[in-house]
């Protein structure tokens, strides 16, 4: 089994920054993609920002340079950068991960965590 612990959110103003953490553990053998997906109310859960084993990113068009996405392998550990946070960022983020064992992958995901941005 692996668990995702979040932390990192918070309440901050428009214009400010917070960064995220999400720290994989457990029996973990490979981790292909990390992503951070958020949802807010009364909508549905959106992909914010995914990077796979090798680096390589992919964003919302909504938060693109603004938000960074970075793993540290050795950690088992993604990060979410956000800067320039706008009111519309506000939503319960949550950390997803693709975990494989040989020929079979499951996605986990954490418990997730809020953020509120003040206008």
């Amino acid at each position: 089994q692996v668990q995702l612990v979040e932390s990192g959110g918070g309440l901050v103003q428009a214009g400010g920054s917070l960064r995220l953490s999400c720290a994989a553990s457990g029996t973990i053998f490979f981790i292909n993609t990390m992503s951070w997906y958020r949802q807010a109310p009364g909508k549905q859960r959106e992909l914010v920002a995914r990077i796979a084993s090798v680096g390589s990113t992919n964003y919302a068009d909504s938060v693109k340079g603004r938000f960074t996405i970075s793993r540290d392998n050795a950690k088992n550990t993604v990060y979410l950068q956000m800067n320039t946070l706008k009111p519309e960022d506000t939503a319960v983020y949550y950390c997803n991960i693709n975990h494989r064992v040989f020929q079979t992958s499951r996605d986990y995901w954490g418990q997730g965590t809020q953020v509120t941005v003040s206008s």
